[in-house]
């Protein structure tokens, strides 16, 4: 028999099949590239498989009760403008006109792709909307392209438009005075911090492995020198976590670094930034969470949503790219953001041994620099 709590919990979930009509094609992982010489050319990972399959966990597993569904709808121009420039955008929109292309390493523009990008937007300032006007504490933008390393003047890392980063706008020209971003995705959250730099209104607390720059379009390093600017130094906080970090390292690092920043933040919004490449099993990262790592992370962000923000918590679905496990991970973070008494549904492919050491170290190093050099965590 279920809990008070698990019969009546409920998400509001923001999906638009549109979001579908994006195809990445297939080459030699994410590079579109065909050798010559390889038999099979695999999709390139930021494909509609793994969505589809996110969808239907949702609809048919045993989460379903708990999920209410909403139709998303595209961005506006003017609304892109809030985070974006109007070259960027303008760019965006001629090179659709012409077919489309690749617009950076990795990141293809093709027929159907700025449409499904305006939905993944647009799906997401609907979820945002949502909880402003006081139709549901907990929101859910299943979207795709991802977009937190687009950032105002450029396209990054599969991503066009900054999802988030234009629903923490919404947030913050509705009136909300301080929105926390919390980015666990396997890589930093770049865009969206390039955003608010300046911003002593945002905190983006941002875990991710140590990959540092990986080109021109992405010239952010994710290090933890990287504060902020001007009004915003000290309110962008880097976790650049050891490769192979996982359940129990990351738990560390929620405890000893974000829930202590959020803390001191004291937000009125908080958006939790999820990718599942973080996983054990990801194509596309190299840490090592697994579904309960996943189920705590939701659970911690739930806890500080409630206490500082009236539960008022948006979750914005950025990678994860094993077209299975992705899926159960999603499933699992649901759970936690829900606060369900148990889980729902087991691991199908179970433990993942880690040795925590390491990462205890690095965090307990992230959190000396941060207590030494950002005005709120200084210690008096």
């Amino acid at each position: 028999m279920s809990s008070p709590t698990s019969s009546t919990a409920r998400i509001n979930v923001f999906w638009h099949e549109g979001m579908l009509s994006h195809d990445t094609g297939r080459g030699v992982f994410d590079t579109g590239m065909d050798p010559g010489f390889l038999e099979v050319l695999e999709k390139h990972p930021e494909n509609s498989d793994r969505v589809r399959n996110m969808v239907s966990i949702l609809r048919k597993g045993p989460i379903s009760p708990h999920v209410s569904w909403h139709p998303g709808t595209p961005a506006t121009i003017p609304q892109l403008l809030s985070f974006h420039s109007q070259e960027y955008v303008n760019m965006l929109v001629e090179a659709d006109k012409i077919g489309g292309k690749e617009i950076c390493c990795g990141t293809f523009l093709n027929p159907g792709s700025l449409d499904a990008a305006l939905l993944a937007a647009g799906t997401t300032l609907s979820a945002m909307k949502h909880i402003l006007d006081g139709h549901g504490e907990l929101a859910y933008a299943l979207v795709r392209p991802p977009g937190h390393h687009a950032q105002p003047t450029r396209a990054d890392g599969y991503c066009f438009f900054n999802n988030a980063g234009l629903a923490v706008q919404l947030a913050l020209d509705s009136g909300c005075k301080r929105v926390s971003v919390i980015d666990v995705d396997v890589h930093y959250g770049n865009g969206t911090a390039e955003g608010f730099y300046q911003s002593d209104k945002v905190l983006t607390v941002s875990l991710h492995m140590n990959h540092g720059s990986w080109g021109p379009s992405h010239p952010q390093s994710g290090t933890v020198d990287e504060l902020g600017e001007g009004e915003g130094f000290g309110y962008n906080l880097n976790i650049p976590l050891p490769n192979g970090t996982g359940d129990k390292g990351y738990g560390y690092a929620m405890t000893e670094l974000v829930i202590p920043a959020v803390e001191k933040f004291e937000p009125d919004m908080i958006v939790l930034v999820i990718g599942q490449d973080s996983s054990a099993f990801d194509p596309n990262g190299r840490q090592c969470l697994t579904m309960d790592g996943y189920r705590e992370i939701g659970r911690t962000v739930r806890r500080l949503a409630d206490k500082h923000c009236g539960g008022r918590l948006l979750v914005v679905q950025e990678g994860g790219y094993h077209v299975t496990y992705s899926a159960y991970c999603v499933h699992a973070t649901l759970e936690g953001v829900l606060n369900l008494p148990s889980p729902l549904l087991s691991d199908p492919i179970a433990y993942y041994p880690e040795d925590e050491a390491f990462a205890v170290k690095v965090i307990e190093a992230i959190k000396q620099f941060q207590t030494q050099n950002v005005p709120i965590l200084k210690e008096v």
